[in-house]
């Protein structure tokens, strides 16, 4: 039997959500709607959806599940709205934002009126934005959160995930609190973190000028998520405030212990504050070893050690060119205190950098450390 989806929202989220779905042999009809028109237009050309439909509302009437990729505050409007739109009674309706806690208690006008609403978080992102960026396999091995309510009948859940099932994501079913709470200490509070220390960073430029010059090495690595979309941060720092707030208080207070660790200037317990961190750290899942994509979005760098002699850079592109190997960055570090290798070169996948390192170690004698 033909299902009929809706993805409103054709960006970079819904545009891949509805490739993703088109990659198995399903017998699917997705209509989309996004604002703007031009999107939508582009959707419909690659083959994302198959109709475009003229507003919200009438993409929604029909449909047997619907999907809302837009951002938090505008996916908490539009469920608003559509608790008067004319829904099939067993339509299941999701969403894709990054906090769960608003939009669950947004739904909740339709789930009064015995609508299914399922919460979704896509754990997965890019570099790039828009419906050009949307790739099919963008959610393959991250994380995919559903947020149900308490009461929501196991029939109901198995059925979106079935759905869900050609993203390849890795469903994981939680509650609304428990997920923002986690996704606010891995993700939004690192966030808050990053941008913080950029910002200290600037405030001493302009008496320490050649410090911007140093900051190229690891402090670049270290604060990269605070180069993220500032609205969508806006945002979900405003969405996520109370455990956001929560984060803040536990590290000010971590902050005021390793400041009295500074005063005391006690050698062994500053080289276990460093050990026990280290340690920590170290026992993380690493993406390169095969664990599933966390909650931050990141590239995958291959540092690489290479003399500096002309053409080699040039050498190193064509070896993964000829593998088919697509990279988003490259680039020089010159300050290289705290990483490793001259030459640091980004891939999207860990897939990708694990192909990349393989080909670069039959090809060359260069010698390779990952980070």
């Amino acid at each position: 039997m033909k299902k009929y989806i809706t993805i409103i929202g054709l960006g970079l989220i819904g545009g891949s959500l509805g490739l993703a779905l088109k990659r198995e042999d399903q017998d699917i009809h997705i209509t989309g709607f996004d604002r703007s028109y031009a999107t939508a237009d582009k959707a419909y050309r690659r083959g994302i959806i198959d109709t475009v439909a003229a507003s919200a509302k009438s993409a929604c009437e029909g449909a047997d599940f619907i999907i809302f990729a837009t951002p938090v505050n505008t996916t908490v409007s539009l469920l608003e709205e559509a608790s008067d739109w004319d829904l099939k009674k067993d339509v299941i309706i999701s969403d894709t934002g990054s906090t769960k806690s608003p939009i669950m208690e947004a739904a909740k006008c339709l789930i009064e009126k015995g609508f299914t609403f399922i919460g979704g978080h896509p754990m997965a992102g890019s570099h790039k934005s828009g419906v050009t960026a949307a790739k099919g396999h963008l959610f393959e091995n991250a994380y995919y959160i559903l947020t149900p309510i308490g009461d929501e009948s196991e029939e109901r859940i198995r059925t979106l995930s079935n759905l869900l099932v050609p993203t390849k994501g890795k469903i994981v079913v939680l509650d609304a609190l428990e997920h923002d709470r986690m996704t606010a200490i891995v993700s939004h509070f690192p966030h808050l973190v990053a941008s913080s220390l950029v910002g200290r960073l600037a405030d001493q430029e302009s008496s320490q000028p050649f410090v911007k010059k140093l900051a190229a090495g690891g402090f670049r690595d270290l604060t990269r998520i605070a180069s993220a979309d500032p609205t969508m941060w806006r945002d979900i720092t405003i969405q996520n405030r109370l455990e956001l707030l929560e984060q803040l208080d536990g590290w000010l207070q971590e902050m005021n212990h390793v400041r009295e660790m500074i005063i005391n200037n006690d050698p062994e317990q500053i080289f276990d504050f460093f050990n026990d961190a280290k340690k920590f750290r170290d026992e993380l899942p690493s993406t390169y070893e095969g664990a599933i994509q966390g909650a931050l979005y990141m590239t995958f760098d291959l540092h690489i050690d290479i003399p500096d002699h002309p053409g080699v850079i040039s050498e190193i592109t064509k070896i993964l060119a000829e593998e088919e190997i697509s990279l988003t960055n490259i680039r020089i570090v010159e300050t290289r205190t705290d990483v490793y290798g001259i030459l640091v070169i980004s891939f999207q996948t860990a897939e990708d950098r694990k192909a990349a390192r393989f080909a670069l170690s039959k090809a060359t004698d260069y010698s390779m450390h990952i980070l």
